[in-house]
């Protein structure tokens, strides 16, 4: 996308819940795109990041203890985050930037949202839609929740749907794994490294490969 905006190609950018020209790999090049592209967008909660001079519109975002929503840990637990900071000053959360965004380019009846509960409650539906067993991820039993029940919703960890209502605490405990006859496959890799590496082959007097560069893949 950098390359693109670099090229003229991408003449607009929105910029949210990142620091591309601090933490992008090629920094240089991602400063420079940014220089030279006509229209950037960043939405922020600190005023003076490695991005913030390059952007032509800076907007105020709300920062982890201003805003409310869920969250989802790696081993599948959905928490609910309730702010514990008022919002600063014109500081408004992401989803509400978007939403007016859309609002004005006309796709207001998709984005009507006015409250975390009812984006949740369409991310829970969706969730099941032509799913079927298909996908682990379904929380499509959260989809009918009340606003009081989001407010007080309990940490659980999904699926939580039909068969699983309050949630399943282990996957595939009952010898059952997400493939189309439920048993598990095992694949056999073999390591390999980049030709740039093979310069300085492991051995006995060379046991570790250091990697002191900026990968896409690393993360």
């Amino acid at each position: 996308m950098f390359d693109a905006i670099g090229q003229g190609k991408i003449k607009a950018v929105w910029i949210a819940c990142t620091n591309p020209a601090h933490s992008m790999p090629d920094a240089n090049a991602v400063r420079a795109a940014l220089a030279g592209c006509e229209f950037v967008v960043l939405q922020e909660a600190f005023v003076d990041t490695d991005t913030a001079p390059y952007a032509d519109l800076l907007l105020p975002a709300a920062s982890w203890g201003e805003k409310e929503g869920t969250v989802t840990n790696s081993e599948r637990t959905i928490s609910r985050q309730r702010a514990f900071l008022p919002l600063p000053g014109e500081a408004r959360p992401d989803w509400w930037a978007l939403t007016q965004l859309a609002r004005r380019l006309g796709f207001g009846e998709g984005f009507a949202y006015e409250h975390e509960h009812e984006i949740f409650c369409e991310h829970a539906a969706l969730s099941g839609f032509e799913n079927q067993g298909r996908r682990q991820f379904d929380i499509s039993g959260l989809a009918g929740l009340s606003r009081a029940e989001f407010e007080a919703l309990e940490p659980l960890s999904w699926p939580v749907n039909a068969d699983w209502p309050q949630g399943r605490a282990r996957l595939f405990e009952d010898g059952r794994f997400a493939t189309p006859d439920g048993r598990a496959r095992l694949l056999p890799l073999a390591q390999h490294f980049p030709p740039q590496h093979d310069a300085a082959p492991r051995g006995e007097d060379l046991p570790l490969l250091l990697n002191s560069g900026r990968l896409r893949d690393q993360w």
